[in-house]
């Protein structure tokens, strides 16, 4: 039941209930052993050999929970919620699928006031509504009737004797009613106060948290979403094949899709399209892409870039999605829209919000290294062939066996990478001092401590007709120079590492939340004398090859506050950098206009190294180890906890774990689901193979989890941190690493730096400015407000929810907690 994507080649598979490690779980939460050769008895009610349908059994303990839609579940098929107008449609063209449904779910069901009146009201519906008990079953039978004891019924339009009771939202939250259910009602009827709850009236019901004229139903109801965070689209010239649309012709150009990231274990929220109200609605990635193409010749002309979307953003899209998974018990909590009460959902949150989680990130065919004077350094770690197994992993073995036992026989050495030849300047004699980078769309963008910050045209990395795989010009200096002198750079970050264009023109029809905002124009590089330098970089995606001289726009450091930058971090309309002061955030709202926002002084910090942001956190390296900064409002940091490590010199936080590049000790992976409360989860050293390390990122390919590791005078090395195989959690939302090293490359000078995989789960930053293209008009990810409005109190403070009511409902005024259960007992 892999829902929707049925023309894309999806494989269909079984969603199953988990908690966020990927453990399965019984009706009741209880963990079900993966060896547990029972698991899934029962589980499965097909009725695939002719058999009538049966409803089926209760679920039972100790057995896994099968995520069909409940009204899958009770035996509906398409037509029993699709009536005439939906199936044949009405007449009109409409422009997505969306617009022309007329059913909601409030039609069958009704809302905390009323009961369903069987008028439809989506989208399509005519004014008033069809009447849906007009309607009639193929086997004579009303579709819908009112039994004696005034239940609705609804009568299958599929099996003659199958009938169903149509459950309503006021029976549900009416405590006298059968049908009561309490956490229903607490999730329906909650104020906004987050702790009056229970059937309101008149002007109360306008307090409502999650009222149905802001939110869809199933934003809560549904229990699993699609995400496909990443489809590789390889175009070959000179193949003769049947066009791929039924248009009836042939193509010169063959191109497969081949999904890579398919996942069921996220939970995205978003604004839902001008069509639907632009109500809070679930989101999935629909068509995280990149492309390569090759010629005639098999000469890679570009491999794996993402796309631009015409107006701008990044073409790493999202949309808001009725998933068809609603349930009734396997719902969505109040804990995953808002800060729970034990504090242990940063990572499940920003993901919620589509901020990015740094766990589904691409890597690709090639990592990017850094390696002081070697200079940038470009590692093969795939297969070119479907599937692009990481070399030396669980699937390389599985799907490429000769290839993987070479690998081994080589020791896990990777033979494949390509060095920037001669040096940067040619005459002018400037040598690399490669100690940061970012990889831009065809741009690899570099801190090069006294030259700068230096770029190179990497579009042919794989392309077999260059004996030169990267330059710093395409042409000459006269008609290109992306290098930009400062004293001594020492670390480069963008807003996303998703290529944006600001040369393109904005269509007020296609509702989009334009113009992006000015901030992604700009490369933020730290330097050491120099402090904050900006660096505008929008004409590496204008589509003008001829105007790519890149300029110094500003330098920043007021009083010396930035003197011994030396890593940098931007999140949102903030820059995070390390220096000699602490950690000083940086505002860039206005990139030309950048001010002190705060500073975390040496009180707190000594000698800090590196900074990673993940939400309402900022995660610190210096010289006593792993520091938890809160910047749930980034002008008012507070200190919050300490992991000690020796020798931390990196972090990068991937969901639920930190992984902290910590020298001579190789890797601590700290475990922070618990921002507040982190511990050291497991220190990794590869058996002693890891012993100087400097940098980590981490990235997903196909199923499995890989961390990329510079390691100093020991080179590169591909750490493989979850697969089917190693750890029986891997499909959870942060299942506990299990790592295992797979392959390595001995670089000629000390490995530094890694660059980061493309963020391919980030819809929106931190400051709210949308950064991915939305597919549905005026659809769009939350802004600013309306995020804060989920976790931060109208007195600017953080509030936290339980899944629970902690108090009885207000129609039971005066009973107190205690009572109430008795009560309902």
């Amino acid at each position: 039941q892999m829902a929707d994507y049925h023309g894309h080649g999806w494989m269909f598979r079984g969603a199953f209930k988990k908690d966020r490690k990927g453990n399965l779980l019984d009706k009741d939460g209880n963990i079900v052993p993966f060896d547990d050769p029972n698991k899934f008895d029962g589980v499965y009610k097909l009725a695939g050999d002719g058999s009538e349908y049966s409803v089926p059994e209760k679920l039972e303990a100790h057995k896994a929970v099968h995520l069909k839609d409940i009204h899958l579940e009770h035996g509906m098929h398409c037509v029993d919620c699709h009536f005439e107008q939906d199936v044949h449609g009405d007449g009109n063209l409409y422009g997505e699928y969306q617009n022309a449904i007329e059913i909601k779910c409030q039609d069958c069901h009704g809302d905390v006031d009323n009961y369903s009146d069987l008028r439809t009201s989506g989208p399509a519906a005519p004014e008033g509504g069809n009447d849906l008990r007009r309607g009639s079953t193929p086997f004579g039978k009303p579709r819908f009737q009112v039994r004696e004891d005034n239940v609705l019924i609804q009568n299958s339009m599929m099996y003659e004797d199958l009938s169903w009771e149509v459950t309503q939202v006021r029976d549900m939250i009416d405590p006298s009613s059968p049908h009561f259910n309490e956490k229903a009602a607490y999730a329906k009827t909650i104020q906004k106060d987050n702790k009056t709850w229970g059937i309101q009236t008149g002007e109360k019901c306008q307090n409502l948290a999650h009222s149905m004229q802001k939110m869809e139903c199933y934003t809560c109801h549904t229990s699993w979403v699609t995400s496909c965070f990443g489809c590789h689209l390889p175009a070959e010239a000179n193949w003769q094949m049947p066009m791929n649309h039924f248009e009836g012709g042939k193509s010169r150009t063959y191109t497969t899709y081949n999904p890579q990231v398919v996942r069921d274990d996220i939970f995205m929220l978003g604004v839902a399209g001008t069509v639907k109200g632009n109500k809070i609605a679930p989101v999935r990635s629909s068509s995280a892409l990149v492309l390569s193409n090759k010629n005639q010749n098999r000469e890679k002309l570009y491999i794996q870039q993402p796309p631009i979307s015409a107006p701008g953003y990044s073409s790493q899209a999202f949309n808001t999605h009725f998933a068809h998974s609603v349930r009734t018990a396997e719902t969505m909590q109040c804990d995953d829209c808002h800060v729970s009460e034990s504090n242990d959902n940063n990572a499940w949150l920003a993901q919620t919000y589509t901020l990015g989680t740094n766990f589904v990130n691409f890597m690709g065919r090639y990592a990017w290294v850094g390696t002081g004077e070697g200079g940038p350094v470009a590692v093969q770690v795939t297969e070119w062939d479907e599937p692009q197994a990481v070399y030396g992993s669980y699937l390389h073995k599985l799907a490429f066996s000769d290839r993987y036992n070479e690998l081994q026989m080589r020791g896990k050495e990777l033979e494949v990478a390509y060095e920037h030849h001669g040096e940067i300047g040619g005459a002018l004699g400037i040598k690399h001092d490669t100690r940061s980078l970012v990889l831009y769309g065809q741009y690899l963008l570099t801190a090069s401590g006294h030259e700068g910050l230096r770029g190179y045209d990497v579009a042919n990395i794989d392309n077999k007709g260059f004996s030169e795989r990267f330059v710093t010009d395409p042409s000459s200096p006269l008609g290109h120079n992306i290098q930009v002198d400062t004293l001594c750079a020492t670390g480069i970050a963008l807003g996303t590492n998703m290529p944006l264009a600001f040369d393109r023109k904005n269509y007020p029809e296609n509702q989009e939340q334009w113009p992006i905002h000015p901030l992604y124009r700009y490369a933020y590089v730290s330097d050491s004398v120099e402090g904050l330098v900006v660096v505008n970089i929008e004409t590496l995606t204008d589509r003008d090859p001829l105007n790519n001289f890149l300029k110094k726009c500003r330098s920043f450091n007021p009083d010396g506050i930035l003197r011994g930058a030396n890593h940098i971090e931007v999140a949102g309309a903030y820059a995070y950098l390390t220096c000699n002061a602490g950690l000083v955030i940086v505002g860039i709202d206005n990139p030309l206009q950048p001010y002190v926002a705060a500073v975390v002084g040496n009180d707190v910090l000594t000698q800090p190294t590196g900074v990673c942001i993940q939400f309402r956190y900022a995660f610190v390296t210096d010289a006593q180890g792993l520091k938890v900064i809160e910047i749930t409002n980034p002008e008012a940091p507070v200190y919050r906890s300490t992991v000690e490590i020796h020798d931390a010199r990196n972090v990068y936080v991937s969901r639920t774990y930190a992984y902290v590049a910590a020298g001579h000790e190789g890797i601590a992976i700290v475990d922070v689901e618990k921002p507040e409360e982190p511990f050291i989860q497991q220190m990794y050293n590869a058996e002693g193979k890891l012993h100087d390390t400097y940098d980590i990122k981490v990235a997903s390919t196909n199923a499995s989890l890989f961390a990329y590791v510079a390691d100093g005078m020991h080179g590169f090395k591909v750490i493989q941190l979850t697969s089917p195989e190693s750890v029986p959690g891997n499909y959870g939302f942060s299942p506990t690493p299990n790592p295992q090293l797979i392959a390595t490359h001995h670089t000629h000078e000390p490995a530094l730096a890694v660059a980061e995989g493309l963020e391919r789960d980030r819809a929106v930053d931190e400051s709210g400015n949308q950064v991915s293209i939305f597919g549905r008009l005026g659809g769009r990810p939350l802004n600013l407000e309306e995020m804060q409005k989920l976790f931060v109190n109208q007195q600017g403070q953080v509030y936290k929810v339980k899944n629970e009511p902690e108090t009885a409902p207000v129609e039971t005024a005066g009973v107190s907690k205690e009572e109430w259960e008795a009560l309902k007992d």
